[in-house]
């Protein structure tokens, strides 16, 4: 490749890499290569689910608050274990005994702020299969879980999707740099460098539910809940030879 050609192809490749999106094009004269970043994504449905899960119970002095938050804590691991929840898949967050604050019962009768002089709070995270999300929350909410709803989603196998992510990134890469020997008069030979940069998720949003008493909801279906749909992005560098 001679200098006069060289200055055509640099403002070909330059046109190229402003067309193509989330893609760098590089030409090296003295290894005669082709070297492209490309990014590519792929989207999957969530297949696990880590439901959070908590209460918050009172009481007129901290024994009898104690007493009322041992019993519904109980009852909600009882309610899960029993429907099948493995133990090791409820994992404890907090738990808190605490005098309740002025400013948080301001607003209610005396008779009510008698009644709750102490808080005890409690929350755990359930990991389940993500069809079981729905079922796993109605069945702590109708124990007692009056401080629930959040899910996190997320895949058994992370590594499956980004890898196919960067899969795709590279057949990317691979497509451009071909059209790009093209347009250069050239053949493009083999892959002779890859490097693969996972690029990070953006933040989801939590879905934070307020449960009613449990007797009121013993007879009400369990909220409408689908898996989400995850994405996973890989951005791939990738070197060819020319021929």
């Amino acid at each position: 490749m001679n200098v006069h050609r060289l200055a055509p192809l640099a403002l070909c490749a330059t046109l190229f890499a402003m067309n193509a999106a989330a893609q760098t094009i590089q030409i090296s004269k003295e290894n005669r290569t082709i070297a492209i970043t490309a990014t590519d994504k792929v989207t999957v449905l969530a297949d696990t689910a880590t439901v959070h899960i908590g209460f918050i119970a009172y009481g007129p002095d901290s024994d009898t608050a104690y007493a009322t938050g041992s019993r519904v804590s109980n009852a909600i691991v009882k309610a899960l274990t029993t429907a099948g929840v493995a133990s090791d898949a409820i994992e404890s967050e907090n738990q808190n005994v605490s005098p309740v604050q002025e400013f948080q019962i301001d607003k209610l009768t005396p008779a009510e702020k008698a009644q709750r002089k102490f808080q005890v709070t409690q929350s755990w995270t359930v990991r389940t299969n993500a069809d079981d999300a729905a079922k796993t929350l109605d069945l702590a909410v109708k124990a007692g879980a009056n401080q629930s709803g959040q899910i996190d989603w997320s895949m058994k196998d992370e590594n499956a999707a980004q890898a196919e992510a960067a899969a795709k990134a590279l057949q990317r890469a691979r497509s451009v740099a071909g059209e790009m020997a093209k347009g250069l008069d050239v053949k493009l030979g083999a892959l002779i460098y890859a490097s693969n940069e996972t690029q990070a998720e953006p933040p989801r949003p939590l879905m934070r539910a307020m449960a009613a008493a449990p007797m009121a909801m013993q007879k009400v279906a369990p909220l409408a809940i689908n898996p989400r749909q995850i994405e996973k992005t890989a951005t791939v560098y990738a070197v060819f030879a020319i021929e």
